[in-house]
């Protein structure tokens, strides 16, 4: 995006293409590769990013990653470079079929990873098609190619990337194991552009979920609880927006429509925009521009924003030919071979000086083996984030969650400027005008009364421990305590306290 930089470890190594370990790589400035010239320029950024390299690095050695395997981790970064420069050409003018050029950048890609161009250019523009009676191979179009190509990309970026989670994980882990923690959760915010597409779908989706936790522990929860031990309340309202979650991944909901259009032959942009049209044109969360185009308007929990249908079929494929990464776990890298490790293959086993040993790949993992006839990551991308997705909801749920939210001052990204406006708007889609009211008027601090008597029995007097009960020992003690029926309440199980009471009864 205009601005915007792909990921950074991507400008570290090209702002540092001049080390003499690196002189293998292939690298240059970030301004020449495909994936990193398409946003802001970082030219003035060089000298950071070779500085945040050294960085990096760094790091790798305090988790216990070796020089030598750091390298051939930052030799297949490089490659995903290199991979973003391969050129196809149409084989006849109707663009039917196509070949992958011979180029530098295709030898760098092969050679960094080990593998042989051949197999690379014959799978890029080929996909196999099994049936009952034959296996025959259809060629693809360019644009087809282009992104089979860009799939393979961050496929191969996000297995590198999950790899270092990992690293990272075992490097922390406690050998004696834990049975509490603290999770920090860095998540991207709502986003609303000109031109939104399908990322900004699955990131307003991610946030309409994170939005909805919000709502079930700051006001359902809360108020319910008050009911529950027959606390007077008056309820707060507050914005719920299942509906507007329903809309998305509902049985017929959007996201099940587009893995519906995925699976078509034919399936295309405009035959689902014309879907969500006619099944959800009667719901309150969901619009049709006014203007005739392949569109549609979410009512989000934080706005309205208009989605442009193309490409959504496409990025919601994002599928890599097994054959493709059949060929990286036949690599002669031990690191990459690790990378791409099926589910039950055995990981890379080690020597006892450091070094690794290349285990030779199994039989299943080279390409056009039987499995080769399937596709990998054969859920749709959306259904892939949905599952992620959930399984982070669950995480969190299991949680006692704090929140802090991010308020931008202006959507010019100045310095020193601040729109009060647009800040309000802010505060009030994600609820914290509302949260501000329930925690005015509510009770932040319970006890149950066993656990009030434990704490502060000190402070109960001789005359009010002869009560029939703890609520009554309790509700007797509070009542000369703190000298005011408004700062708590004695509900049927647990004491609860207006904001300060607390401190004021620990002094």
């Amino acid at each position: 995006a205009k601005e915007e930089r792909n990921y950074h470890i991507f400008y570290q190594l090209c702002a540092s293409a001049t080390l003499p370990e690196f002189q293998g790589l292939g690298l240059r400035g970030a301004e020449s590769f495909h994936y990193t010239c398409q946003g802001w320029s970082s030219a003035t950024q060089s000298a950071a990013d070779a500085a945040n390299l050294e960085s990096v690095r760094q790091a790798f050695c305090l988790l216990g990653v070796p020089e030598a395997e750091q390298l051939e981790l930052f030799s297949t970064l490089a490659a995903i470079l290199h991979l973003g420069e391969v050129t196809v050409g149409r084989r006849d003018r109707h663009g039917d079929s196509c070949v992958v050029e011979p180029s530098e950048a295709l030898g760098l890609f092969c050679t960094l990873l080990g593998i042989e161009m051949l197999p690379v250019t014959r799978w890029l523009c080929h996909r196999k098609l099994v049936t009952a009676a034959e296996i025959y191979l259809k060629p693809l179009s360019r644009q087809q190619v282009l992104s089979s190509r860009d799939a393979l990309a961050k496929y191969m970026y996000g297995q590198v990337f999950r790899w270092m989670v990992s690293r990272v994980n075992c490097a922390l882990r406690s050998p004696e194991g834990h049975h509490t923690s603290i999770g920090i959760l860095d998540i991207y915010g709502f986003e609303m552009f000109e031109h939104n597409s399908f990322e900004q779908f699955c990131i307003n989706y991610a946030n309409e979920k994170l939005q909805q936790l919000f709502n079930l522990h700051v006001f359902k929860l809360e108020q319910e609880e008050y009911v529950a031990e027959e606390i007077p309340w008056d309820f707060i309202d507050f914005c719920d927006n299942q509906p507007c979650i329903e809309l998305i991944e509902g049985q017929l909901g959007i996201l099940n429509l587009l893995n519906e259009e995925c699976k078509m032959p034919q399936g295309n942009d405009t035959s689902w925009a014309q879907k969500l049209w006619r099944i959800h044109l009667g719901s309150s969360h969901f619009q049709r521009p006014r203007r005739h185009t392949d569109a549609f308007v979410v009512c989000h929990f934080a706005g309205k924003v208009e989605y442009q249908c193309d490409g959504f079929v496409e990025k919601n494929r994002d599928t890599v030919p097994e054959e493709l990464v059949g060929l990286l776990r036949a690599s002669k890298s031990a690191l990459l071979a690790e990378l791409f490790l099926e589910e039950g293959d055995v990981p890379v086993a080690r020597r006892s000086h450091g070094h690794r040993a290349a285990a030779r790949p199994s039989r299943r993992s080279l390409p056009g083996s039987q499995r080769s006839k399937k596709t990998l990551c054969s859920q749709a991308c959306g259904g892939g984030f949905r599952a992620s997705l959930g399984r982070l909801m669950e995480t969190l749920s299991s949680t006692t969650p704090h929140y802090i939210r991010c308020i931008k001052p202006n959507d010019s990204k100045q310095p020193f400027v601040f729109d009060s406006r647009r800040a309000v708007e802010q505060l009030r889609a994600c609820g914290l005008l509302e949260t501000i009211r329930i925690s005015a008027l509510g009770y932040p601090s319970r006890w149950t009364y066993q656990e009030f008597l434990e704490r502060y029995r000190a402070l109960v007097s001789r005359e009010e421990l002869m009560g029939s009960d703890m609520k009554q020992i309790c509700s007797l003690a509070l009542e000369r305590l703190l000298q005011d029926p408004g700062k708590y309440q004695c509900g049927r199980s647990k004491v609860f306290l207006r904001a300060g009471q607390v401190a004021y009864l620990e002094e």
